[in-house]
């Protein structure tokens, strides 16, 4: 007589439990993308245990990251310098790289936020790059201040604040010579009007900023949530200068 009575019950939690899970997987976010490869294996404190750079030509074809319109070369340079950050200990949040690839002109959606951990894209939108770095396409780059050009190179993500651009996420400049004057250059990421398809329309290529990877501004809070707080950004173009002077590419 006691099963009896308890059966229905445990019927009902197992219902309960699998239509929680139902609702949570049909509501992801809608920028959100499942990769098909092998997600890389993770130790407690959230670093990984393997070299990625090692498979980066594996998973550029198994993730159809050449579909995303993601740069190879800027892929796999990518995984390097997130591999050199991670075995120096200068990330403390490990499973997100986000890529800008410049070899796109700003018109195209160049801006990836890859979750390697739980295989997503999470993000892959529109980015801006600096008023002197070039018109449609960035090509012109610089450590200087008031340069208003982009500076390519590693950088890790930091805190967030609320300044003239509204919420803001600074970037701190890994790479000595390239990008590492990106604090004194309040080089930041931040949502902006002129970082939509409504400009690009208007004006056949998106506005740009001072230096600043500018987001569009309808989800510059959601990408800065996500990335902030010790993650790897790397901002690409296939300029010699910066592939010969680069100490982590050529590590």
């Amino acid at each position: 007589m006691f099963k009896l009575i308890r059966y229905p019950a445990v019927l009902l939690i197992v219902s309960l439990l699998m239509a929680h899970t139902n609702f949570s997987t049909d509501n992801k976010l809608a920028t959100e993308k499942t990769l098909p490869y092998p997600r890389p294996k993770f130790s407690t404190n959230n670093k990984t245990t393997s070299s990625l750079f090692a498979k980066a030509n594996q998973y550029y074809t198994e993730w159809n990251l050449c579909q995303a319109g993601l740069s190879e070369n800027a892929f796999n340079y990518a995984l390097k310098g997130y591999d050199y950050l991670s075995e120096h200990k200068l990330l403390s949040k490990a499973n997100i790289i986000t890529i800008v690839d410049f070899t796109q002109p700003s018109t195209q959606k160049r801006l990836y936020v890859l979750d390697i951990l739980n295989g997503k894209i999470l993000y892959n939108t529109l980015v801006a790059h600096g008023r002197n770095s070039g018109n449609e396409y960035a090509n012109q780059f610089s450590n200087r201040q008031e340069s208003y050009q982009t500076s390519l190179g590693f950088y890790i993500t930091m805190k967030t604040y609320n300044g003239c651009n509204g919420y803001s996420l600074k970037l701190k400049g890994c790479e000595k010579g390239i990008n590492d004057k990106a604090m004194e250059r309040a080089i930041v990421m931040h949502g902006a009007d002129y970082v939509s398809n409504t400009f690009i329309n208007s004006c056949g290529r998106l506005g740009r900023s001072y230096g600043c990877p500018s987001v569009p501004a309808e989800i510059s809070k959601e990408i800065i949530d996500v990335v902030k707080n010790g993650s790897c950004l790397f901002l690409y173009h296939p300029s010699k200068k910066y592939i010969n002077r680069s100490k982590i590419i050529n590590s």
